[in-house]
């Protein structure tokens, strides 16, 4: 049984196209462990090569996903400064939200975070108080559903665009009993669990939201050989929790037809969007010299590395797209610099020193040559609200 999207997803596939939506809402068949199992499509993730050999998916996803992390591991007394550098992670990504980082850092942060304050249920406790409601427009959205199988559709549909790549949600209805599972197709194994869990927790509450506090599913469901501290995490959720090949809760069917008790607005008149996460290769290069930028400005070996790529490999790859690396961190230069510029707390020095440049002179340079203007003559036309073109002339 597959259950239809709201009328708000509809009008959502006419801002991405015909065809691109019609793949987007089109279920098909997958085969997920034993069982074959009715999905929808997500968008695509990043390929990389570790080394040499073998390939792997490099997903994104937004800070934010974590959940008040930082703040947990502060009030348990644990030392957040350690826990971000275990992970190789600026400490500034705690004050953005927004910002996409890859989600193999975001599993080994949670497990670094949990580690540090001895909390084998953390990661179920982040995503309970923080809550859908916490996850930007992306819980504003599936908080506008009117039931409860809309929300769960606009959650499936929507997870690439607005929060998390390589990742899908997919709902099935077999004998009366639903399963809502949660699928990450990113390689990376260190803290796959605690990531599961957490997803948990945002599913949790979303149905907590339609049904009640009190509300618990049949089951939950994590993956892996064996689970730790099952008691201490079964309290913490409120659900009981079994291990099989995928994760995700079940519940008898009926339920999904449960109306929204406190349905919200839609968000932006229609629920436009800022449209998909992009993360081809060239993305998510660009992405991960934006997450070293907060700290400061990335070498090759930097990126590279973290792309499980040798420097030779990287600009090879980089070559077979007709471009250099240095050609992408101008690029990458110049959007952030745009972004910041229209950012009127932010000074020019300031944004000079945040992209890694030694003065403001030399941002004020290289920003003439990118636009044919200072970066004072651009933010003021900003503030006129007139185009780059006509403060050009």
């Amino acid at each position: 049984m597959v259950l239809e999207l709201d009328q708000r997803v509809h009008r959502h596939s006419s801002r991405i196209g015909t065809a691109a939506a019609f793949a987007a809402v089109r279920p098909r068949r997958r085969i997920v462990g034993r069982a074959a199992a009715l999905c929808l499509p997500f968008g695509a993730s990043c390929p990389i090569l570790p080394g040499e050999t073998g390939s792997a998916m490099l997903g994104l996803t937004k800070v934010r996903s974590m959940g008040p992390v930082a703040d947990a591991v502060e009030r348990a007394g644990g030392n957040v400064a350690r826990v971000f550098r275990h992970a190789d992670l600026p400490l500034q990504l705690i004050d953005q939200p927004d910002q996409l980082i890859p989600l193999r850092d975001q599993l080994c942060l949670v497990e670094h975070a949990a580690r540090e304050i001895g909390d084998p249920a953390l990661s179920a406790r982040l995503s309970l108080d923080c809550g859908i409601a916490g996850l930007g427009l992306y819980g504003q959205r599936v908080l506008s559903a009117a039931r409860l199988d809309a929300a769960i559709s606009w959650a499936n549909v929507l997870i690439s665009s607005l929060l998390q790549s390589s990742t899908h949600l997919q709902l099935t209805v077999r004998g009366g009993v639903a399963k809502w599972s949660y699928v990450v197709t990113d390689a990376c194994t260190v803290g796959r669990q605690k990531n599961e869990i957490l997803a948990l927790g945002y599913m949790l509450d979303l149905g907590r939201q339609f049904m009640g506090r009190s509300w618990a599913p049949t089951r939950g469901v994590v993956s892996g050989p064996m689970l730790q501290a099952r008691t201490t995490l079964e309290m913490t959720l409120g659900a009981d929790l079994s291990l099989d090949a995928v994760a995700g809760l079940c519940f008898p069917a009926p339920q999904l037809a449960t109306p929204n008790p406190a349905r919200s607005a839609c968000p932006n008149d229609g629920c436009a969007d800022n449209g998909p996460i992009a993360d081809d290769f060239l993305a998510c290069v660009e992405h991960l010299i934006q997450l070293k930028l907060l700290e400061n400005r990335p070498s090759i070996d930097w990126i590279s590395h973290r792309l499980g790529l040798s420097r030779r490999s990287f600009q090879r790859r980089l070559s077979e797209r007709g471009t250099t690396f240095d050609a992408v961190m101008r690029t990458t230069l110049e959007r952030r610099a745009e972004a910041l510029l229209a950012n009127a707390d932010r000074s020019i020095s300031q944004i000079a020193y945040d992209l890694g440049y030694g003065d403001p002179a030399h941002f004020a340079r290289a920003f003439l040559a990118w636009k044919g203007m200072s970066p004072r003559a651009w933010r003021q036309g900003l503030r006129r609200g007139v185009s780059a073109r006509a403060v050009l002339h």
